[in-house]
């Protein structure tokens, strides 16, 4: 019930308690919300107040709309500390989710100069390129791009990373030990590819990990950009 003796805006209100029905599980991850009208008709508000109250928590990563349909419960987002040298495999089977990919990409390609820089190599060198998507539990999380030195990893692309992890992939089938991982993380919005493959909203923010990851000789075996959806996978670092 709403009280409009408070001095608590009604839109805040409503959305304290749409809030509270979320937290409570009253309201289920990807269960639709009522509609506008639904909304103003229960509690006696106008479009307005329902609209405002549902764009904090939009805001919030606790809703997500579907154009045409409404607006739904949002999954509850992974919380990861962030450690640089465990693969996203890792990372998902650790909290018993069940980790895929769908593979985009697998193929060799020759390095431009900005690659080659990145990868220290020199211009033209053969260059594994590695594009997936990456799923928990069938839930898109994450689009990755990963470049390799050919030569540190002859024959990489015939395996099946559909389920197989790369980092995993390197250690028992190269016998690289990944010892050092430079890692930037930042937020921005999607780009056109990024938003359709994973099924957003140009306009909602995602989190983007670039990272170089180092062998033990200290040649880089790997850049990787990684693009995370902001309402699904929350980064954190501990010092």
């Amino acid at each position: 019930m709403l009280d409009r003796d408070s001095a608590i805006p009604l839109h805040t209100q409503l959305a304290t308690l749409l809030r509270s029905r979320i937290h409570e599980r009253q309201l289920l991850p990807n269960m639709q919300l009522p509609s506008e009208r639904e909304l103003c008709d229960e509690h006696g508000v106008s479009r307005i107040t329902v609209r405002n109250a549902l764009s904090e928590l939009l805001h919030e990563g606790l809703v997500y709309t579907s154009v045409g349909k409404g607006t739904y419960v949002a999954e509850s987002p992974l919380n990861e500390e962030l450690q640089p040298l465990s693969s996203f495999s890792d990372d998902m089977r650790r909290r018993g989710l069940q980790v895929s990919s769908r593979v985009l990409e697998a193929r060799i390609v020759a390095a431009g100069y900005e690659l080659a820089e990145q990868l220290q190599l020199p211009p033209g060198a053969e260059v594994v390129r590695l594009y997936r998507l990456r799923l928990a539990d069938g839930v898109l999380i994450a689009l990755q791009l990963s470049h390799l030195p050919h030569h540190l990893c002859s024959g990489l692309v015939t395996y099946d990373f559909t389920t197989r992890s790369l980092f995993e992939t390197l250690r028992t089938e190269y016998q690289h030990q990944l010892v050092h991982a430079d890692t930037t993380i930042s937020a921005a919005l999607p780009r056109a590819d990024e938003s359709r493959l994973l099924q957003l909203s140009p306009q909602t923010a995602v989190l983007i990990s670039e990272q170089t990851t180092f062998v033990e000789d200290g040649s880089i075996i790997e850049v990787t950009r990684s693009v995370f959806r902001g309402d699904r996978y929350k980064l954190h670092m501990t010092y």
